[in-house]
């Protein structure tokens, strides 16, 4: 079967499951776990005969056999066996559930998965399948996935502007489902005519990641899987945990990456009468600048902490970030002192499945301690002002970014050229304005003066919706903090 046919069977699959009940998420893993279990049996066999570490009464083929009640009691019992091993494949599997609740649907789906050899299945064709069922995953707003999912081409543009170099180490720490590992192994892999040990150091000592959501976890380390990132024996790169709580100890020396949408950082409390409330987390580092409960600028701080002393970073913030006093104004003066802030693009909205986000690109690059601040020049590039997109009518693409990547000019970023949306501000304009404030912008919004430039009717509803989204967002945090301190 050709690789387009097979991405549709797969399909065609997927929208059967979802008229029985299943969202894409809860489909998702199923498929994790049962194509993980089929690839290890493929690679336990000839020419690979590789050990799996899988019992044999727990193996793919235990499973082939058998039908009806007999399957999903088994299924489960595999599941639950899994979830305590160690390695790779205890984390996939880790507090794995069946979902499928019609037995003979779960033998159609073994049936589907064993039909096919995966081992020998191209990577750009696995990876085709999987990212496209991610995506899927991602616009199934109900369940809230669209956090973990960011526009692809954004992150390639990303990945692209760091220009990254072999043998070096890259770290994400909300990893979602893997978008910037893979972006940043197909470039090293596409760009650079790699010897034994780069490809060695490629697969396993390259990244670095944290993800707190055990589902989403599961579903990253598959995609790396999928994608020639580890194998069945290694340690994870993914750990199941809060990458804010502590320092990791390890400095990186690339670190690309989208921090969880929500401003502020909560734990769920249960409370003597059996309530619940959400208490406001705040966390006690001594190498943070300034302790917050707002996550965004938790996350600045830390990734900042986490660079090697030449190390780069490239960041997705919302634009609180930008002009946020108090905390915030804090963590900008400290950035720009501490490190070269050198560029910033500002996103269009109804890039993300997330409602409500207005949010930029910050790239900036670690320094050795100094008396004088680092950052000379921020250079803003204006992606939003006069321009739309939706995530159906029309999609953010590739092409949508090139011109930022001219301007910001990855082979020599000190050879820059302003143009209308390009411009360049020194770092006493910067410091000079109120709070610090990041925010800039220039460009004439047209839909404000010329009716003859509006965008189509569903581009305004859906700003529409995108700024209703935000608001709430913020009345939210009132609420919350109102709560709190109730």
């Amino acid at each position: 079967m050709t690789s387009s046919g097979l991405v549709q069977k797969v399909w065609n699959y997927c929208n059967l499951l979802r008229d029985d009940g299943l969202s894409y998420g809860d489909y998702l893993e199923q498929i994790t776990y049962l194509l993980f279990l089929k690839m290890a049996d493929e690679y336990s066999r000839p020419p690979f005969n590789r050990d799996t570490h899988i019992p044999a009464e727990l193996n793919w083929e235990s499973l082939r056999n058998l039908t009806g009640s007999k399957l999903e009691a088994h299924y489960i019992e595999v599941l639950q066996t899994l979830g305590k091993q160690s390695g790779m494949i205890g984390q996939i599997y880790f507090k794995a559930q069946n979902r499928i609740q019609n037995p003979a649907q779960l033998h159609r789906l073994v049936g589907l998965i064993d039909s096919e050899t995966w081992v020998g299945l191209d990577v750009d064709v696995k990876g085709e399948i999987y990212e496209g069922l991610l995506e899927k995953f991602a616009s199934d707003t109900k369940t809230g996935a669209g956090q973990y999912f960011t526009p692809r081409p954004l992150i390639q543009i990303m990945t692209e502007c760091m220009k990254p170099e072999p043998m070096k180490t890259m770290a994400d720490f909300a990893a979602g489902t893997g978008g910037f590992f893979l972006s940043y192994y197909d470039y090293i892999a596409k760009n650079y005519k790699l010897d034994k040990d780069q490809k060695e150091f490629l697969k396993f000592g390259t990244f670095t990641g944290n993800e707190i959501v055990p589902a989403t976890a599961r579903l990253c380390l598959m995609n790396l899987f999928l994608h020639n990132i580890g194998d069945l024996n290694s340690e994870p790169p993914i750990h199941i945990s809060d990458s804010l709580a502590s320092d990791g100890g390890k400095r990186y020396d690339y670190i690309l990456m989208n921090p969880p949408f929500g401003k502020k950082s909560s734990i769920t409390v249960s409370n003597e009468d059996g309530s619940q409330s959400k208490d406001s987390l705040t966390y006690e580092r001594q190498d943070f600048w300034v302790t917050t409960s707002n996550k965004q600028l938790n996350f600045v701080q830390h990734i900042r902490s986490q660079l090697k002393a030449d190390g780069k970073a490239a960041v997705i913030v919302p634009d609180n970030v930008l002009f946020e006093g108090g905390a915030g104004e804090t963590v900008r003066k400290k950035l720009l002192q501490t490190t070269d802030l050198h560029t910033i693009l500002r996103l269009p909205t109804g890039i993300f499945y997330a409602n409500g986000v207005k949010a930029n690109v910050l790239f900036f690059d670690n320094k050795p301690a100094s008396k004088n601040p680092w950052t000379k020049d921020v250079w803003i590039y204006d992606l939003r002002t006069n321009i739309h997109f939706t995530l159906k009518e029309k999609k953010l693409a590739y092409s949508d970014l090139e011109d930022f990547v001219k301007c910001y000019n990855p082979s020599n970023r000190h050879q820059r050229t302003e143009n209308e949306r390009f411009k360049k501000f020194t770092y006493d304009e910067i410091l000079a304005r109120d709070k610090t404030n990041l925010d800039v912008f220039w460009l004439k919004d047209d839909s404000l003066t010329d009716l003859d430039n509006l965008p189509e009717p569903e581009i305004i509803a859906a700003e529409i919706i995108e700024n209703l989204e935000a608001a709430l967002e913020s009345f939210r945090s009132v609420q919350t903090s109102l709560n709190e301190h109730g």
